[in-house]
């Protein structure tokens, strides 16, 4: 396996800050202003009270001394509460990055290819990512945290050289017996083996850091077990019913109760009472040796004659702050090196691009709602898929149409809509939108010419006003008579604040559960607001029942006026008022015609498919 050079490492990881800045525009210049006042305090400390402790030794002179303590508490105050407000502000973004990366991530979701969002290989990419990020902060956070860290501790570094750069140069006294250490050959001895154990103690953590993050694999899996149980098995109120006849929570609490992976006996404390914890017990003894050669070069000097006690103070602190922040600066750059892989996948993620041709032609927004579209020769297969969903699909519909889509489960009535609406494009074929490809108009402007009430829609814990015009502001009169035209009046009156009661009760107290009826009559209103020349239906009407069904496709066949209606429905009987009625067998229109017309073909598939409903309404 070919090792990744460090210098690609360096660039995945430089990467960040441009994901830093998207993400957070403050954070740069505040983290660095941040860095370094936390890195300098300590050395500002360190200096005055050499100075102070060298006039107490020596000269002993009161008001120079006052000067040193004045200066020491006045810029250790001023440098300290600066760093209290850049924490203070620093807490203000922490607080907001989480949920700006992951708006990061949803907006790639929202504008990547519809087919890429339909993959379950890059959905499971983006719950890798959030998992890694939930396990160890792999990925963006890790890279943010380590180069904080890194930059502190190079400041610091920085600082530290300042402070004892001067122990190099001062001689012992003539004659010492600890006069070799001014030969440079000593200096040379002490200093390689001052970055020999500020070395090798983050090499060894980085060893120990290995084992840790070869348990990511299990960890991650081990944590998106418990957020499913957690917040898929437990916080949804729509399962509560059927965890409750079932006891699914004997299924949860089979898997916690074997679960070990973050138990005291399981692998990742094993690792830590075993391997991994006695690495780092090592890596910290040799931080110590550091510290032991730093304190004997310094008090060795000093018995030669080479500086007073203050400078003591100075180069003790010094070196060893040297030391560890020598230390702490390889510890953040392994860091950064073992989080590369999980930047591999973020980036990945982030950078797939969109192969849909977006187009460019602007949709003509005709008063007249004349449109008409064409299906020439269509056929269309899923990706990673050898089966044909659709096969040779030709027709031809115009404005005011009513247009009804029926056939088996799986006969590719879904599919005929996603490719209407241009959710994916043809394998084969073309779907002309008053003569031109749709894929030469402007993929957002194409969009707004369809209101879709799919099988699986979403209504979010919002006021239901917000709900209907998927918008924070909207026309409520607008609103009402969609609601109206929906067949949800009734309901509303019986809302405590009408159409700006909150549904459901995630973040209002007064919100107002709704049933999967009602909420299929609000999704309808959503559709009659957006007021497109084309309205779908894709079976939203299965929580109602057949008169119910019936009775809201009559009555949209009255409301939706001029504009083309396309219905999709197991239940023939509601189509019965439709233009025209096309009948769809294994990805293919077997027949096409009036409900009449079609129930005299008795060998064809819709007089098949009207039987075997018809007898259950006997």
């Amino acid at each position: 396996m070919k090792t990744e050079s460090f210098r690609s490492r360096f660039r995945k990881n430089l990467r960040v800050f441009s994901l830093a800045r998207q993400i957070s525009p403050g954070w740069i210049p505040l983290t660095i202003s941040k860095s370094i006042l936390a890195a300098s305090i300590p050395y500002v400390t360190i200096f005055f009270s050499a100075r102070i402790i060298s006039e107490l030794s020596g000269p002993c002179r009161p008001q120079q001394i006052e000067i040193y303590v004045f200066l020491a508490l006045l810029s250790y105050a001023m440098l300290t509460a600066a760093l209290r407000w850049l924490e203070r502000k620093r807490d203000v973004l922490d607080s907001l990055e989480w949920s700006a990366w992951t708006k990061l991530l949803s907006d790639k979701r929202l504008s990547m290819d519809f087919q890429d969002l339909d993959d379950p290989h890059i959905m499971d990419q983006y719950s890798q990512i959030i998992q890694n990020n939930r396990y160890n902060g792999g990925g963006y956070c890790r890279a943010v945290w380590s180069m904080e860290g890194a930059l502190t501790a190079l400041i610091g570094v920085i600082c530290a050289i300042s402070l004892s750069v001067s122990l190099f140069m001062q001689k012992t006294s003539p004659g010492s017996p600890y006069g070799f250490l001014d030969h440079p050959l000593a200096l040379a001895v002490v200093v390689i083996a001052l970055l020999l154990t500020v070395t090798i103690s983050p090499m060894i953590r980085t060893r120990s850091y290995d084992l840790m993050y070869g348990q990511t694999e299990l960890a991650t899996f081990d944590n998106r077990v418990f957020f499913h149980f957690r917040l898929f098995c437990i916080k949804r109120p729509e399962c509560a019913m059927d965890i409750r006849i079932y006891e699914h929570q004997k299924i949860s609490r089979d898997y916690i109760e074997n679960d070990t992976v973050w138990d005291p006996g399981g692998p990742l404390a094993k690792i830590s009472w075993g391997e991994g914890g006695l690495l780092e017990v090592l890596a910290e003894f040799i931080s110590i040796l550091a510290v032991i050669l730093i304190y004997a070069f310094v008090c060795l000097k000093a018995l030669g004659g080479a500086f007073g006690i203050g400078e003591v103070t100075q180069y003790v602190g010094a070196i060893t702050a040297l030391a560890l922040n020598l230390s702490d600066l390889f510890n953040e750059i392994g860091r950064l090196h073992h989080n590369t892989k999980h930047l591999d996948r973020l980036y990945e993620y982030l950078d797939l691009p969109n192969r849909m041709y977006q187009g460019s032609l602007t949709t003509e927004k005709r008063s007249d709602r004349r449109y008409e579209v064409e299906f020439r020769d269509v056929s269309f297969r899923y990706p990673g898929s050898d089966q044909w969903a659709l096969r040779h699909v030709s027709m031809k519909f115009s404005v005011g149409q009513r247009l009804a889509i029926v056939g088996e489960n799986g006969s590719g009535k879904t599919t005929f809509i996603k490719l209407l609406c241009r959710l994916y494009d043809p394998t084969e074929g073309q779907i002309l939108l008053n003569g031109i490809d749709i894929r030469k108009y402007d993929y957002q402007d194409y969009m707004q010419i369809f209101s879709v009430v799919f099988q699986d829609y979403k209504l979010l814990s919002f006021p239901l006003g917000q709900n209907v015009a998927a918008s924070a502001e909207y026309d409520k009169e607008r609103v009402y008579r969609a609601l109206k035209d929906a067949g949800f009046d009734e309901k509303l009156s019986d809302m405590p604040k009408g159409i700006d009661t909150c549904l459901y009760h995630d973040y209002s107290d007064d919100g107002v559960d709704i049933s999967g009826g009602e909420a299929q009559k609000i999704a309808i209103a959503r559709a009659l607001y957006k007021d497109a020349p084309f309205i779908i239906l894709d079976e939203p009407t299965a929580s109602l029942d057949p008169i119910a069904e019936a009775e809201i496709y009559e009555k949209f066949d009255v409301i939706s006026g001029d504009r083309t209606a396309i219905y999709i429905s197991h239940r023939l009987s509601s189509c019965k008022f439709c233009d025209e009625i096309a009948v769809f067998d294994e990805g293919q229109i077997v027949q096409q015609g009036r409900h009449d017309e079609l129930l005299q073909e008795e060998n064809g598939k819709y007089f098949e498919l009207w039987n075997a409903q018809a007898k259950y309404y006997v």
